[in-house]
């Protein structure tokens, strides 16, 4: 059987260009579409005006600036090397993940599998592509951790243990696809929220290589979500949140603990 082509739909983060190159590395790539995330529109302007929303904008910016100092992510994957990719004659920009320049490069290149990872919702046409399924890897444990900031808020819930990644199938909504595989971190003493996720997505760049192998060779991967769990808002998390877990983690949340690494799949 011949190895599945891949198209790789993705952000520009660090954390996105590592798992496209290891995606690179193996497995047959033949296009990566990366979201600017520039597009505008009234609606979105409207909405970002709101007096309340307009304050948490400012307030995650100004927090993330501190997080983000020296640009301790891109130290995480790829050491004193530059963030960049292995295959950047493969890259497509667009500014927003259901641009129509994406459905009419998938009709171009008809892959055989879309692989995708933080970008914005898909939606129409682009849900109908890939011959072999769309795969999205999720920053939480599906289903009962869905949406954003959730290994923030697996550790604000006092549950280290499910912190981890999602490989899904995507369907319309939102995380709520056919489940592949869960991929858990090793979680130690020390670790703090940004680390943990970095080490989730390591972890589950090897994994989504096994899985389009899996994919490839015809076994039946995929289990239906047996609930709808609990779905996290970016606008769920504020300053109160954040000031909550910063003394559990200060009175020991993590203290003495040692998980190792787990992936468990999901097949029929």
């Amino acid at each position: 059987m011949p190895e599945p082509s891949i198209l790789i739909l993705c952000g520009r983060s660090a954390r996105h260009i590592y798992l496209a190159n290891s995606l690179c590395v193996g497995t047959n790539v033949v296009g990566i579409v990366h979201e600017a995330g520039s597009h505008w529109t009234a609606k979105k302007v409207r909405t970002l005006l709101r007096p309340g929303n307009l304050l948490r904008k400012a307030w995650r910016w100004l927090r993330d600036r501190r997080r983000y100092a020296g640009n301790p992510e891109a130290k995480f994957y790829f050491g004193d090397r530059p963030a960049l990719l292995d295959r950047p004659e493969l890259v497509t920009l667009v500014p927003h993940i259901n641009h129509p320049d994406v459905s009419v490069l998938a009709d171009r290149l008809q892959p055989d599998i879309i692989a995708v990872f933080g970008t914005s919702l898909l939606k129409g046409d682009l849900l109908t592509k890939g011959r072999l399924g769309i795969l999205n890897l999720h920053g939480g444990l599906s289903p009962e951790y869905r949406g954003a900031d959730c290994t923030f808020w697996a550790l604000y819930n006092g549950e280290p243990e499910k912190i981890g990644c999602t490989l899904h199938f995507i369907d319309a909504g939102i995380d709520t696809g056919k489940l592949i595989a869960h991929v858990c971190p090793e979680v130690r003493e020390g670790d703090d929220e940004l680390t943990l996720f970095w080490r989730a997505v390591q972890d589950s760049a090897e994994v989504y290589v096994e899985t389009i192998g899996k994919l490839g060779r015809g076994e039946n991967l995929g289990v239906a979500q047996g609930s709808k769990g609990r779905l996290y808002q970016v606008k769920d998390r504020g300053l109160k949140h954040e000031q909550r877990l910063a003394a559990k983690l200060n009175d020991g949340l993590l203290r003495g603990l040692d998980l190792p690494r787990r992936v468990i799949w999901f097949q029929q």
